[in-house]
């Protein structure tokens, strides 16, 4: 199975304009994202698809590939599809550029999950939901599976509802926005207009269950650690500091490439 990974980064998000270069214990985002997505097995290639030039210059400093997409790119899928559509390859792997503390055994699960199930048109991470706190946040996503691993449905409302039902004493999931595309089913998605469950709930992975696509999940115990805004960096910055090797750290005065 020949995968290629794709990391959307789109330098004018509203809520934090420049976020891919913002500095991350002395590296920029993107920088961390891309040497955590490198230790993921398997990829043929590894591709920064960015809107701007100060972010593939940046990319090709640290030695990573980057590709400038147009501007009108509506989402990352977009962007990814962009980036990929004049190669060859079976899975394409739709990575957060916002996630500097990507976890690659997550990712690598998913990508096994992919090569044992041919029937899944579309792959993406979850992780268990066991505070309620994140259950009823709208901006936390939640997931309901099948038996067999599919996923039913996406919202941001609390779902399933639990009717007579304490907390914890059904299994509930949070999704983790990490996508591993068949190539010929990104093709099609990105060509699909908006339905009625994407526009209520603002979820382009609803796209995909409204045109019959199957959606395997691979259960992850890493929750995301996104940075959304510029008071994310701290958090983002803890976690790296308590989760990852010193080894994998940079020195106190290492300073943006």
């Amino acid at each position: 199975m020949k995968v290629v990974g794709v990391i959307p980064a789109r330098y004018g998000s509203t809520r934090f304009p420049g976020k891919p270069l913002a500095p991350i214990l002395g590296r920029p985002m993107i920088q961390w994202v891309c040497e955590r997505a490198a230790k993921v097995r398997g990829l043929e290639r590894l591709i920064v698809a960015t809107d701007d030039e100060r972010i593939v210059d940046a990319v090709r400093a640290f030695g990573g590939e980057a590709v400038l997409t147009s501007p009108g790119c509506a989402s990352g899928s977009d962007r990814a599809w962009e980036a990929v559509k004049g190669s060859s390859c079976d899975v394409v792997l739709n990575l957060q550029g916002d996630e500097p503390a990507l976890e690659p055994s997550g990712v690598q699960a998913l990508l096994e999950l992919m090569e044992r199930d041919q029937e899944a048109g579309l792959g993406t991470l979850v992780t268990p939901l066991d505070r309620r706190q994140e259950y009823e946040n709208p901006n936390v996503v939640k997931t309901v599976l099948s038996d067999s691993g599919r996923c039913l449905y996406f919202s941001r409302s609390p779902v399933p509802y639990l009717r007579g039902k304490a907390f914890g004493e059904t299994p509930l999931w949070r999704h983790v926005g990490v996508y591993a595309f068949r190539r010929p089913i990104l093709e099609a998605f990105v060509g699909w207009p908006r339905g009625p469950l994407e526009a209520a709930e603002e979820l382009e992975q609803l796209r995909a269950l409204e045109h019959g696509v199957f959606i395997a999940a691979a259960v992850t115990r890493w929750p995301g650690c996104a940075v959304d805004t510029p008071d994310d960096i701290l958090a983002a910055e803890a976690y790296l500091s308590s989760h990852l090797p010193c080894s994998s750290l940079p020195t106190p005065h290492s300073s943006l490439p």
